[in-house]
């Protein structure tokens, strides 16, 4: 059989990490990972690591790896990362775009370390489930470069400005208070922009839009720990974070990446919620686990944050966000639905 991800993370999962208390996967040393064929290419990530642990590590890997059938060639680099930041939490700091949402009482970050997961599936029925027991919500597409919450929360007016030039939010079902970049360009044409401009975009989500008082502002970011994440993290008083992740080995080690980031920049990360986690036949009730089991758990625990529990696996869920209507609002008895509304009271809960 074709060597596979899955191969190679059950092997990197064998290999003690430096401080030898989990292994390079559990403590997320793992930064990158690529087969093609025969060859595989690893990225490890190191806190000041002296060059001699350096080429040790790299050295136990590569063998490790060789050792796997089929492959022929490896490749492997460690980089060194930047320390933890220390300090007190997100919210004790100074934070440039408070004052911009004075009404606002709870920002809070859905993330993802790659994309596909269904992070902003997650986040546009969360801002559904949190309305539902009555907050005031406000959703802020922050995926400047793949906006998709104008469709999903069947947001279908424009954004109306009031007298002083500022943006009016679309109110789209539940009350939930949206805006997108979806709104503003041309869905055929590509984002090409910087990281200058990404963050004048994001901070105009903020200060130009009329958001009004809030319980609740959940921003759903683009996937990854790019220029947008980073200047929220930064400038935006968060509350929180949340990183929607799959049950697959590959998806896990990316959401490892989310919440390191939030870590460093001293972001408290509310938990790790697993989405597909498992499809039930609605004829029979078989349960089948599609990308693997319990992934999302044990990732939780061995980094000592809360699991949040798992979203099911429901074609009802990519219809109502094909159509506009959210499975929390269409299909409020589903087991998907339920799902979402357990998930906003432990979200809910933890923040407040």
């Amino acid at each position: 059989m074709p060597l596979t991800e899955r191969d190679v993370v059950a092997r990197l999962s064998t290999i003690p990490a430096p401080d030898g208390r989990q292994s390079l996967v559990e403590a997320g040393v793992v930064r990158g990972l690529e087969v093609e064929g025969a060859e595989v290419r690893v990225v490890l990530a190191l806190q000041a690591p002296r060059p001699e642990a350096s080429e040790a590590l790299r050295a136990q890997v590569e063998g490790q790896l060789r050792d796997l059938p089929g492959v022929e060639r490896v490749v492997v680099r460690v980089q060194a990362e930047l320390p933890t930041v220390q300090g007190g939490p997100q919210e004790a700091a100074p934070s440039g775009w408070a004052d911009k949402i004075p009404g606002v009482k709870r920002v809070l970050a859905v993330a993802s370390g790659k994309g596909g997961v269904g992070k902003s599936t997650v986040a546009a029925n969360l801002a559904l489930a949190l309305a539902r027991r009555e907050h005031s919500v406000g959703l802020l597409d922050a995926d400047i470069y793949g906006p998709s919450q104008q469709l999903m929360m069947g947001a279908e007016e424009e954004p109306r400005g009031d007298e002083e030039g500022r943006i009016i939010p679309v109110v789209a079902a539940a009350g939930v208070k949206v805006m997108s970049f979806g709104f503003i360009v041309d869905s055929e044409q590509p984002v090409i922009w910087r990281g200058p401009m990404l963050q004048k975009a994001l901070e105009q989500f903020f200060g130009d839009v009329v958001w009004g008082d809030l319980d609740y502002l959940v921003v759903d970011l683009p996937p990854g720990t790019g220029d947008v994440a980073l200047s929220l993290c930064q400038n935006a008083p968060l509350a929180g974070a949340l990183i929607v992740t799959t049950p697959q080995d590959i998806a896990l080690i990316d959401a490892r990446k989310s919440l390191h980031m939030f870590r460093k920049l001293n972001v408290p990360v509310i938990g790790i919620i697993e989405n597909m986690s498992s499809y039930r036949c609605p004829n029979c009730g078989y349960e089948e686990h599609v990308f693997g089991s319990g992934g999302g758990k044990r990732t939780a625990e061995a980094l000592d944050v809360p699991f949040l529990g798992g979203i099911p696996l429901d074609p009802a869920i990519v219809a109502g966000g094909d159509t506009g209507r959210p499975v929390v609002v269409d299909r409020p008895d589903s087991a998907a639905a339920k799902a979402f509304r357990e998930l906003a009271e432990r979200v809910s809960t933890a923040l407040e």
